[in-house]
């Protein structure tokens, strides 16, 4: 069974994982493998605290409800936008594919009553002013980019293999990835992103993670934009696995209504 992401995603960015490698050495694409192909509930909803901090230190703080289901060889994530009063009513839908398809994805905009598909150009854009782009919140898969082990070594205690992902197609918004992904649980603690330069652009740390009902889940992770000194904290809260999230979830119809 396909893993489930959540918004934390972004190449993990939030990421439920199961573990199911051993300790011993694998390579770049096994690992990143590995961590993809980890099974995880069928499905998954919770409440997120979306934290947007500027380089002076003023916070905007967003809460989220979001609902993921594995539909076999789709993953469905929904999430809505319950406050502040100028995002309530926002919604946005992503729909990721295990043959390597490209994400399908839809933003609901309650200012103009009508929902936008986000077109292959427009998922570099940042999603609602956080430091996440549309293309971190779907589910990028290993066969896309080609990944190298580069090294092992202990980040905050924990062994960690380092694997450098550089993407296959010339366009795609980043030059390379760099993961630290951990050795005892395969979650990924680190990633850095790098800009078409090669600069270093962002980096995503996991501050916080914690085994819900056999699934390790990671509660809070940190995206900060290197670049622009900005932050955006994300924080998963009331987390409930296989609850029995209905397929009707998942709609433009549900956007649209909100819930």
């Amino acid at each position: 069974m396909k893993k489930i992401n959540s918004i934390f995603i972004a190449a993990l960015v939030f990421t439920t994982i199961g573990v199911t490698e051993s300790n011993a050495q694998m390579t770049g694409k096994q690992t990143m493998e590995s961590v993809y192909n980890a099974p995880s509930g069928d499905d998954m909803q919770g409440e997120l605290s979306m934290t947007l901090i500027n380089k002076q230190g003023e916070q905007r703080v967003r809460k989220l409800k979001q609902y993921i289901k594995d539909a076999g060889d789709t993953e469905k994530k929904i999430m809505f936008f319950l406050s502040p009063a100028d995002v309530k009513g926002t919604s946005f839908m992503n729909w990721s594919y295990d043959n390597g398809k490209e994400n399908d994805q839809w933003i609901y905009l309650p200012a103009l009553n009508r929902t936008k598909r986000i077109s292959s150009e427009g998922k570099n854009d940042n999603f609602m002013g956080s430091d996440f782009t549309y293309d971190d919140l779907g589910d990028r898969h290993p066969v896309e980019d080609n990944h190298t082990l580069l090294r092992e070594e202990t980040v905050n205690g924990h062994p960690c293999y380092v694997v450098e992902s550089k993407p296959k197609e010339n366009d795609y918004i980043y030059s390379g990835i760099i993961s630290w992904i951990m050795k005892e649980n395969m979650i990924g603690l680190k990633r850095d992103f790098y800009d078409e330069d090669g600069d270093l652009l962002k980096t995503l740390t996991i501050y916080e993670y914690d085994k819900i009902d056999g699934y390790w889940t990671i509660l809070k992770t940190e995206m900060k934009n290197i670049q622009k000194n900005h932050r955006t904290v994300m924080e998963f809260s009331n987390v409930q696995i296989n609850q029995g999230v209905p397929e009707s979830k998942f709609t433009e119809r549900s956007m649209t209504m909100g819930r």
